[in-house]
């Protein structure tokens, strides 16, 4: 992990084309090959990033503050230094990944055995589908073939949304996959979280634990 603090202004080159004004800001460089920028705000989400695989070119000479960042479609992310304020490299090492918590593990195991839950039609591509940024809880199609993803938690709060929201920008940067709809699940979903979620096009899913189990609700019930 290479940690850079600069004074810098950022141009993307791509499908469209954006501008960050010079100003102070964190560069972040993976081992992935990814770079992100981001900005004293904003939380974990960068200004602008370049995902996996892409090549990192620093410049020499004249332009020896300027670094390209291309990916394999030809996108540029030019970032021009003008003051580097700090410069450092970290080995992390290899993650050991998120540790979920057991009923969160779970209800992930029973809905991918029971993906029909969904919808009738879905079919499952996998679990734990492996992005730049961490891994889909699901990847589905539904019965028209679309790609969803599906965020799992046992308490569905904004910062749950958030998360989908991430994957759901990276999922559809790739064409094998676009378009992908998110799909958000959880036992409980809090009234907040929800709103956003369909604000943002997400469905929201209610997961009964026990009924996924197999396991008979012992409530008295009027038929």
């Amino acid at each position: 992990m290479r940690l850079v603090i600069a004074r810098c202004s950022v141009d993307y080159a791509g499908r469209l084309t954006a501008h960050l004004p010079s100003a102070p800001r964190l560069i972040l460089v993976k081992a992935d090959g990814s770079v992100s920028i981001h900005a004293d705000d904003r939380a974990y989400k960068p200004l602008n990033w370049m995902s996996p695989p892409c090549t990192l070119k620093e410049g020499s000479g004249d332009e020896a503050n300027v670094w390209t960042v291309i990916n394999k479609a030809g996108e540029k992310l030019i970032i021009t230094m003008e003051e580097v304020l700090h410069d450092s490299s970290h080995e992390l090492g290899t993650d050991p990944g998120l540790i979920k918590d057991g009923v969160e593990a779970h209800l992930q195991e029973l809905l991918a055995d029971r993906i029909e839950t969904l919808g009738e039609g879905y079919t499952l591509i996998r679990r734990e589908y492996m992005t730049a940024i961490g891994p889909v809880d699901i990847l589905c199609r539904d019965a028209k073939g679309a790609t969803v993803a599906v965020e799992i938690k046992r308490r569905g709060e904004i910062d749950g949304v958030e998360q989908l929201t991430r994957y759901l920008e990276l999922l559809n940067r790739d064409p094998h996959l676009a378009p992908v709809r998110g799909v958000f699940a959880a036992q409980e979903i809090k009234p907040q979280a929800k709103v956003l979620a369909t604000d943002r096009g997400m469905d929201c899913v209610v997961l009964d634990y026990n009924a996924l189990r197999g396991i008979e609700d012992d409530k008295l019930r009027l038929f």
